[in-house]
């Protein structure tokens, strides 16, 4: 746990809505005009904005959705397991990390208008990754999932549901 508080004063992060820490590390100065964009946003938006994240296994990111797509990088620590309900409600669980031979990938993308969530599954332990969104991100992008609405999209699916929706 030290090395969690070390890394969050280090990298200055702050408690983030969904659960973990992040800081936003990047926003671009271009922006795109909302007239070339597709009608889901209001308003202009940068081209590219990217976060650090960081995750501990005492807490959960909870189910949410951005209109856009959110590229993610593994850092350090334990994996992150990324859970998705796509937009049709079908479940997908990925594994964010290095180790390439327990099937775990280094980078994923997280579609537009997909629900995800994440866990370290690893007990005691914690996962750092970086997020890269484009267009970039603006919290009029962000939704957090309620639990009733998700398991109507995805019923089988109401365990994990359950367990990562607040």
């Amino acid at each position: 746990m030290e090395k969690i508080t070390e890394i969050i004063k280090q990298l200055q992060l702050l408690p983030h809505p969904e659960g973990g820490y992040y800081r936003e590390t990047y926003r671009s100065e271009y922006q795109v005009d909302q007239a070339h964009l597709s009608g889901n946003f209001n308003g202009p938006r940068n081209l590219t904005t990217a976060i650090y994240f960081l995750l501990t296994s005492d807490n959960f990111s909870a189910f949410h959705r951005i209109k856009q797509d959110e590229i993610w990088h593994f850092y350090s620590g334990s994996a992150i397991s990324l859970h998705i309900i796509t937009q049709e409600g079908n479940y997908e669980k990925h594994k964010i990390g290095s180790n390439l031979e327990k099937g775990e990938i280094p980078q994923f993308v997280v579609h537009g208008g997909d629900w995800f969530a994440s866990e370290i599954e690893t007990q005691d332990s914690f996962g750092l990754a970086g997020c890269t969104v484009s267009p970039g991100f603006d919290f009029d992008d962000f939704e957090m999932a309620s639990q009733e609405s998700l398991i109507e999209l995805a019923p089988a699916h109401h365990k994990i549901i359950s367990k990562l929706t607040r």
